[in-house]
C-alpha cells in the first residue's frame, strides 16, 4: 500500500479547494512540503498574530468603534522578534499607547514569547552538552527556510555572549546562596585541574542525605590560601558547622591546613581511602602490587577500629624494610583513613564517606561540559565553567547510599567532642593551677 506524505496530501486537496480557500492556505502548504515542525512553526507564528491582535482589541476597543472613556490607542505596527527554538525569528508586532499618548501600552502576549530567557536556557543546555558554538546553528531543529533565513541570534558570537551572560548568572546564583538553612554532616574538597588553571571545589552531604554544591574558588595551584579563602567564604555566607561535621579529603596537606584553620582542630577529617591507595601502591613495584592493596582493603574493611589501625601499623612496619617510600606514605595520615570507623560507622554509609567519590563524580560532570573548551583564556572562564557544570551535576543528584545513618554520624561526632573537652578540661585547669 503506497503511502501518501503529508505535504502530497495538501497539495492534492488544494487543487479541489475554492481559490479563496487556496490563497489562505498556500503559505502553509509550502510549509508543509519541509515538514511537520515547519508546518507547526508557521501555524503558531499565525497564531501569535492573531493573540496580539485580540489583546490590543481588549485593551483598546474594537477597530472602528468611538469610545470617549478609551485609555488607550492604537499605534500601528513595529518590528519585533520572539525566541523560537533557540534562535530568535522576526515578527510584526502590532502596537498601542496611552490615550494622551505619553506611554507605550505593553501587550503581555508578545512580552512572554519574545522573553529571552528560553533562548539562553536553550544555548546553556546545549553548550553543556558539548555543542560548540561554532556548530550551534546546525543543531536546529527545522522550521522551514522561510523562518530560517529571517532567524538570528544563532552565529558563533552570539551564542558566545549569550553563553557568558548565563553562565555568569550561575556563577553568582552559586557563589552567592546563603546557607543558613543548611543542616550539614559531610563536607568534602577537592580541586579539579582545567589546563594549567585550578578550581577547589566544594560538596555538602545535608543530614538528609542531599548533595549541594556549595562553592569554589579560583586559583594558580590547590593550595592552602586558595582553599582557606573558599572555606570562609562558606561561613560568611552562614553555613554552620558547629554541631559536627566530617570533612572528607583527598589528603592534600593544603586542605588539611585549611580545615584545621578555619573550621577548627577539632574537626574530623576523613582521608579518602582510594587517594591513599594509589599514593602507597606508587612507591611499590608492579610485582607487590596486588598483595598490599588487598592487605590495606582488608584492614579498610574491618569494623573493629583499633584492629584495623594494628594491621595498617603491621604493614607500614614490614614496607619500611623493603620499601620505606609506600611506608612513609602509609603512616602519614594513617589514622584519618579510619575516621569513620572511629565514629562507629558501618555498612553502606561507611563505604559512602571513606573516599571522595561523590565530590568526583561532580567534578566528573565538570570535565565532560567544558571537553570541548582548548583554551581557559581568564580565571573567571574557568569559575564560570566550573560552576556551570557543578548545577549541571546537582540536577542528577540523588541522595547518597546510606543516608538513613547520617544522624548517627552526626551524634557520634558530638559525643567524641565532648569527651574530647572532658579529656583536655583538667589539664586545662593544672595548667591555670600553675599559672597562678
Amino acid at each position: 500500500m503506497r503511502t501518501v506524505s503529508v505535504a502530497q496530501a495538501a497539495t492534492a486537496q488544494e487543487a479541489v479547494l475554492p481559490a479563496r480557500v487556496q490563497e489562505a492556505l498556500g503559505e502553509l502548504v509550502g510549509a508543509a512540503k519541509e515538514g511537520l515542525l515547519a508546518l507547526s512553526v508557521g501555524v503558531g507564528l499565525g497564531v501569535l498574530a492573531e493573540l496580539m491582535e485580540e489583546e490590543v482589541d481588549e485593551v483598546v476597543g474594537p477597530k472602528g468603534r468611538h469610545d470617549r472613556d478609551r485609555t488607550a490607542v492604537r499605534h500601528g505596527h513595529d518590528n519585533g522578534s520572539v525566541t523560537l527554538g533557540g534562535r530568535r525569528v522576526p515578527i510584526q508586532r502590532p502596537r498601542a499607547r496611552s490615550a494622551d499618548g505619553a506611554d507605550e501600552v505593553a501587550l503581555q502576549a508578545y512580552a512572554h514569547f519574545a522573553d529571552r530567557d528560553a533562548l539562553t536556557g536553550v544555548v546553556l543546555e546545549r553548550m553543556l552538552a558539548g555543542v560548540s558554538t561554532r556548530r550551534y546553528a546546525r543543531t536546529q531543529e527545522p522550521v522551514g527556510s522561510e523562518v530560517e533565513q529571517a532567524s538570528r541570534s544563532t552565529s558563533k558570537s552570539a551564542v558566545s555572549r549569550t553563553f557568558v551572560a548565563r553562565t555568569s548568572e550561575r556563577l553568582d546564583e552559586l557563589m552567592a546562596r546563603r546557607l543558613d538553612d543548611i543542616r550539614l554532616a559531610v563536607l568534602m574538597l577537592d580541586g579539579i585541574d582545567l589546563k594549567g588553571r585550578t578550581n577547589v571545589v566544594c560538596l555538602g552531604i545535608t543530614t538528609e542525605g542531599v548533595k549541594i554544591p556549595l562553592g569554589l574558588w579560583e586559583g594558580s595551584t590547590e593550595n592552602a590560601a586558595v582553599a582557606t579563602a573558599l572555606l570562609a567564604d562558606l561561613v560568611d555566607r552562614g553555613l554552620d558547622v558547629g554541631q559536627g561535621v566530617v570533612c572528607v579529603l583527598d589528603g592534600a596537606k593544603a586542605l588539611r591546613k585549611a580545615v584545621r584553620d578555619v573550621l577548627g582542630a577539632d574537626t574530623p577529617v576523613q582521608r579518602c581511602i582510594r587517594h591513599k591507595e594509589r599514593n602507597v601502591l606508587d612507591h611499590l613495584p608492579e610485582r607487590d602490587r596486588a598483595a598490599v592493596k588487598r592487605r590495606l582493603r582488608a584492614a579498610w574493611k574491618l569494623d573493629d577500629h583499633a584492629a584495623a589501625l594494628q594491621r595498617l601499623q603491621t604493614l607500614a612496619d614490614e614496607l619500611a624494610r623493603s620499601h620505606p617510600g609506600g611506608a612513609a606514605s602509609l603512616k602519614e595520615g594513617m589514622a584519618e583513613t579510619l575516621t569513620v570507623t572511629r565514629l562507629g560507622i558501618r555498612g553502606a554509609l561507611k563505604g559512602t564517606l571513606e573516599s571522595t567519590n561523590p565530590c568526583e563524580s561532580m567534578i566528573e560532570c565538570v570535565r565532560r561540559t567544558s571537553r570541548n573548551v582548548k583554551r581557559w583564556q581568564s580565571g573567571d572562564m574557568a569559575l564560570r565553567w566550573t560552576a556551570a557544570g557543578m548545577l549541571e551535576a546537582k540536577q542528577q543528584f540523588r541522595k547518597v547510599i546510606g543516608y538513613r545513618d547520617l544522624a548517627k554520624l552526626a551524634i557520634a561526632i558530638a559525643i567524641e567532642r565532648d569527651l574530647t573537652k572532658t579529656k583536655l578540661s583538667p589539664t586545662a585547669q593544672e595548667a591555670d593551677t600553675r599559672t597562678a
